[in-house]
């Protein structure tokens, strides 16, 4: 029988550091009035990472025989937890934000911790996928490269299959890694139309390559020589069989040049003679679908609202029969899934035009909305937009009995606003003057009585009507945003 002490082994060992007598390495960490040294054990250090192993062959030892390892790029605080790890074994991360979980986790790996930056970054998949989501760009880019974090990558990768938008129609997608953007392009589940694909790629091979020229037809045979040198490890990713033809010719055909001459002689043939034999290699079509909504929402919004919004955003005085839906309503955020907090509604949303919010009144059977036909975007300063086709709605639902759906009046400048950075902490979907308005001051719209569909006629009104009887502020129990999708007619 074995009789274990671990806990008292780790306090005791967690006392050596504050003996000031043994020590023989000190370790400097973070920069200029903020750096802190710290004393501790090479042997300590040296069986508990490989990283400190080898640092240790080559820090310069002083007339004490006392080595000094310097760590400018890491802060005191995850130092302290890092060190503390190493004698103790134990991690408190309780009272942790979850950002410095985050540096905690980069650090540790750095530090070749693999048993704790392991642990924190299923931690965080596990527990913090909302907080992920928010700060997508910071964290996707500067994971990506190398073979660590196989479970953040995957979190992000699945992300990205189903709101591809993420990264094609971000400001960073230019600057995304070559290698970040194949691992994309292999997956067969990548939830867009092909076309839209050889689009953004095009758009990235161009923005490697500033030289060029925005207009075609300057290019000379150099150009595009330099443009399929780029994208070489793209072109073979793109399921060009499965464009439609009118695509090919319209999109493909004016960089026919940087095909391979047998996969565009191909092309020409398979949408001429379908059934004849080619030669180039055939990939599957990606599995592209709408993502349906959980069974719990669709008793909230149903096939008539869908019809109603439609007719609304085609300016027809009738309401589209239910057969005869001219729009797709992809759903692009579940608040229930994707989390509360205001910024992810401006990080998922960002760059998408044709959208409809709905928001359910916590407590009530209230649906309430507003249509942007704007695209939405997180890097403004603040400023309203300006359209004349936004509209607000409140939909029959319970013990609603009728739809309420108004459009902005004459003060089109003023439709929307959309919040600077710091505002998109605490303000989601803006529509008039607070009409219809998603609000925290504790980044959760679920928590705290701040959202707002302003009905007090003392304030000047943007939109026509108001779209609730009362001005009491609310929470919300769940919301969607949706984005409106032409159906193709084939």
């Amino acid at each position: 029988m074995d009789f274990k002490f671990f806990d008292k082994l780790s306090r005791d060992f967690s006392e050596l550091l504050n003996d000031e007598k043994e020590y023989n390495v000190i370790i400097e960490v973070d920069k200029e009035e903020n750096m802190k040294s710290f004393t501790a054990h090479s042997i300590v250090l040296r069986y508990r990472s490989s990283y400190f192993d080898k640092e240790l062959e080559n820090a310069p030892t002083n007339e004490n025989h006392i080595k000094t390892i310097i760590k400018p790029n890491i802060s005191v605080q995850i130092f302290e937890i890092i060190l503390k790890y190493i004698y103790g074994g134990i991690v408190d991360i309780e009272n942790s934000d979850t950002k410095t979980i985050y540096e905690l986790m980069v650090n540790a790996n750095e530090l070749d911790l693999k048993e704790l930056s392991g642990k924190l970054e299923n931690y965080l998949v596990e527990s913090k996928a909302s907080w992920l989501r928010t700060h997508f760009a910071l964290i996707y880019y500067s994971i990506f490269d190398g073979n660590e974090f196989k479970g953040l990558k995957k979190f992000y990768n699945d992300i990205i299959a189903k709101h591809p938008n993420l990264i094609f129609e971000s400001e960073d997608f230019a600057s995304i890694q070559e290698t970040a953007l194949i691992s994309i392009l292999k997956r067969d589940d990548l939830n867009v139309e092909e076309i839209k694909i050889w689009d953004f790629i095009i758009k990235w091979g161009i923005a490697r390559n500033p030289t060029l020229s925005t207009d075609l037809e300057e290019w000379s045979d150099e150009n595009f020589k330099a443009l399929k040198i780029t994208l070489q490890q793209f072109l073979p990713l793109i399921r060009y069989f499965h464009i439609p033809g009118e695509d090919i010719w319209k999109n493909v055909k004016p960089y026919k040049k940087i095909l391979e001459e047998q996969l565009w002689d191909d092309l020409i043939q398979y949408f001429m003679f379908p059934n004849q034999t080619i030669k180039s290699l055939v990939l599957p079509a990606r599995i592209v679908s709408t993502p349906e909504l959980p069974s719990r929402f669709l008793t909230l919004i149903n096939k008539a609202h869908i019809a109603e919004l439609s007719s609304r955003i085609d300016r027809i005085s009738y309401t589209y029969s239910l057969a005869d839906i001219p729009y797709e309503f992809q759903l692009i955020l579940l608040g229930s899934r994707d989390g509360f907090h205001p910024k992810t509604f401006w990080n998922m949303c960002n760059g998408l035009a044709g959208t409809i919010v709905v928001a359910k009144v916590a407590g009530t059977d209230e649906l309430i909305g507003g249509y942007n036909p704007l695209a939405w975007d997180n890097s403004t300063e603040g400023r309203f937009m300006e359209t004349n086709d936004s509209f607000i709605f409140s939909l029959k639902n319970g013990n609603i009995h009728n739809s309420t759906i108004t459009r902005i009046q004459n003060h089109k400048k003023k439709a929307l606003y959309y919040f600077s950075s710091n505002g998109q902490n605490y303000y989601g979907p803006h529509f008039g003057n607070n009409e219809f308005i998603m609000k925290s001051n504790i980044s959760d719209f679920t928590q705290d009585e701040q959202c707002w569909c302003n009905y007090d006629t003392r304030y000047y009104s943007y939109y026509k009507n108001p779209i609730r009887e009362t001005n009491e502020k609310f929470s919300i129990a769940d919301y969607v945003v949706f984005k409106i999708i032409k159906k193709r007619i084939h």
